[in-house]
């Protein structure tokens, strides 16, 4: 059972959503964390625009403007209804203006086209046995599994064990919803270092071959390069059967709010670390 069952980003509220403690980010006292925004783009559009016979390929989310604790509304647009491809767009509204934006591409299945390609060899070390708990679990190479940042402000390889609390109150997460949410945490494996994170993710692209069958879902790190202030990261999604899809992330320096998670207590409901 999900440790999150009970604790939800946001209720249905004045035709919109009203953002509860759990989507509260470590940035800033009033500013809403990016799982709960991915999380929120990527049920709509899968309820505007999602089919059976199309999987959703690649969700990029545009972060631009701080997200605040405030009423939200979202708004859709098909950009392509095709054959074999759709396109559409969801933007998230806080006072009459655009916070966020998403992009969703789906492709219709078929068949996989003849031939052998390569593969990663990657693979996903055995994560602890979920136990009720809303925590998520946090990993590196150097230390092992925690339940908490604090003990891996290192210089090793990250990962990420989590499910996914739910984006609406009383409403279960989707396959779909789940990995993209799951998949925010492409930030938080690729830029955690010896002092803590200190680049702020301006945006998510989350690539998907499947969809997750199991509902707590991993993410590692793969690769973190940064020049002049500025961040690229990129991490593999794992579930029970293996890979199934990747993350990246684009992110700027930002020193002034340096989340240091060795100065900082994680409660039994602190579910998002950035």
């Amino acid at each position: 059972m999900s440790g999150g069952a009970d604790a939800a980003h946001f209720t249905v509220v004045d035709g919109g959503f009203k953002p509860t403690r759990f989507a509260q980010s470590h940035w800033g006292e009033d500013h809403l964390n990016g799982p709960a925004i991915v999380g929120l783009v990527a049920r709509q559009l899968q309820i505007s625009c999602g089919a059976t016979e199309f999987h959703p390929a690649r969700l990029t989310v545009d972060l631009f403007r701080a997200a605040r604790s405030l009423h939200t509304t979202l708004e859709v647009t098909v950009i392509r209804d095709g054959r074999r491809v759709h396109s559409a767009e969801c933007a998230v509204v806080q006072e009459g203006r655009a916070v966020a934006r998403a992009t969703l591409v789906q492709y219709r299945r078929s068949a996989p086209p003849p031939g052998r390609l390569w593969r990663s060899d990657s693979s996903f070390p055995e994560p602890p046995a979920p136990d009720g708990s809303v925590l998520p679990f946090v990993g590196s190479d150097a230390v092992g599994w925690t339940r908490s940042p604090a003990g891996h402000q290192n210089e090793s390889r990250k990962r990420f064990f989590n499910d996914g609390i739910r984006v609406v109150a009383d409403e279960p997460n989707s396959p779909f919803v789940r990995a993209a949410m799951v998949a925010e945490a492409t930030s938080l494996v690729t830029n955690l270092g010896t002092a803590g994170v200190g680049y702020i993710n301006g945006d998510l692209t989350v690539a998907l071959s499947r969809l997750p069958v199991d509902e707590w879902v991993g993410i590692q790190a793969d690769s973190h390069h940064a020049a002049g202030g500025i961040a690229v990261g990129t991490a593999t999604l794992f579930d029970r059967l293996g890979p199934f899809g990747s993350g990246i992330t684009t992110a700027i320096a930002n020193p002034a709010v340096q989340i240091d998670f060795s100065t900082r207590e994680f409660l039994t409901d602190d579910i998002n670390y950035e």
